[in-house]
């Protein structure tokens, strides 16, 4: 006997199971705080996995995860992008959610707020050393802690060191990235990542 003849042998329990699958369906068209840490740390697939209230967790083809915010504002649909998981948790995330939803609903665009913040967007070099400042007591290795500024002051820095981070473009990370790519592989490869982190410090304090 297959479970579902069994289900319709027991009408108490196939309405119990039905009942219980359609409560599932509905609460996952509007899920709330639906991500977790470690929902966080599994999602693997490429893809929009929604926490609640506009807010999802995008996993890019190359892996990177970053935060979105999708909400209405002045009767537009506005994407807003809220930085990258590694500098930004899920609990700021929710929270620069809020804030922006309650601007949308206040009648103002979040967008426009943004770029009004953007003016005062660090430049690299000065996010590049706040990131630094910030994790390198958690670093145990010293040499590590010294080499990741110093790889920076060395091949991104004298490319793009005082531009403010929002203008900076994927070419000229290429370019500078180009210089020792088939020289020095495994240190273009930090130096790219270390990029990268810096990247998500000036999304999120823009942001």
């Amino acid at each position: 006997m297959s479970s579902l003849d069994r289900d319709l042998s027991n009408p108490a329990l196939f309405v119990g199971r039905s009942v219980g699958w359609k409560c599932m369906a509905a609460g996952n068209r509007h899920p709330q705080n639906a991500l977790t840490a470690l929902k966080i740390k599994s999602a693997k697939q490429p893809g929009r996995y929604g926490d609640g209230n506009g807010l999802y967790l995008i996993v890019d083809p190359s892996g990177a995860k970053r935060w979105l915010l999708r909400t209405v504002a002045r009767g537009r649909r506005r994407d807003i992008g809220l930085g990258g998981v590694r500098l930004v948790s899920l609990s700021e995330a929710r929270a620069k959610a809020a804030r922006m939803r309650a601007i949308a609903r206040d009648g103002g665009d979040p967008l426009e707020e943004r770029r009004k913040a953007r003016s005062a967007a660090p430049t690299f070099r000065e996010a590049a050393k706040k990131v630094h400042s910030e994790h390198a007591g958690a670093w145990k290795n010293k040499k590590h802690a010294g080499q990741w500024l110093k790889t920076l002051e060395d091949y991104a820095f004298p490319h793009f060191g005082d531009r403010q981070v929002d203008q900076i473009s994927t070419p000229g990370v290429l370019n500078a990235l180009q210089t020792i790519w088939l020289a020095k592989p495994e240190t273009a490869r930090r130096v790219k990542q270390r990029i990268a982190m810096v990247f998500d410090q000036g999304a999120a304090e823009a942001g």
